[in-house]
């Protein structure tokens, strides 16, 4: 009799076991669903991922990443290395519009140009292109850049000549 109510007990324990282990799965499936529901629903109404730095470019429609056009800095800040601080250029193909992706902007702005000598223009935006890019607002000068694309590197281990 004893070994009768071992084995049941033995046996008890060891389903009991079994119903916890597919219970923590069923857990585990489920928050694995709540975590892809949420990276599906970071996206803008273009269809954009946010949280990758995705932005609508409304020159080029479509999804780019706004920091990976040509970078100008502020002009009280030349060596910035806070890329969240500068202020990117995309330009369409045949560079008639310069789309200007503004630090702490949500949105961008699109200026036009004239002639190819001329600078682009919104309102009281301005675009220059000389030694680079200078952007200003009325008069006063916001940003400016060497016109190479991407992100500086200040402080290089390497040296280019």
């Amino acid at each position: 009799m004893k070994k009768i109510t071992a084995i049941l007990f033995v046996s008890l324990l060891l389903c009991s076991c079994k119903y916890m282990d597919q219970s923590e799965n069923t857990d585990e499936v489920k928050n694995a669903a709540t975590a892809k529901d949420s990276v599906v629903n970071d996206k803008d109404e273009n269809g954009c991922l946010a949280s990758a730095g995705y932005v609508w470019s409304k020159v080029n429609k479509e999804c780019v990443k706004g920091f990976s056009g040509i970078q100008l800095n502020p002009v009280d800040k030349p060596n910035n290395e806070d890329e969240t601080l500068s202020a990117y250029i995309l330009f369409n193909e045949d560079a008639s519009k310069a789309e200007i992706f503004l630090p702490k902007d949500t949105t961008s702005i699109v200026l036009n140009r004239a002639a190819k000598d001329k600078p682009w223009i919104l309102n009281d935006w301005q675009l220059i292109q000389d030694k680079g890019y200078v952007l200003k607002k009325g008069s006063e000068t916001k940003f400016s850049g060497d016109g190479e694309i991407g992100q500086k590197s200040i402080n290089s281990d390497t040296e280019e000549q």
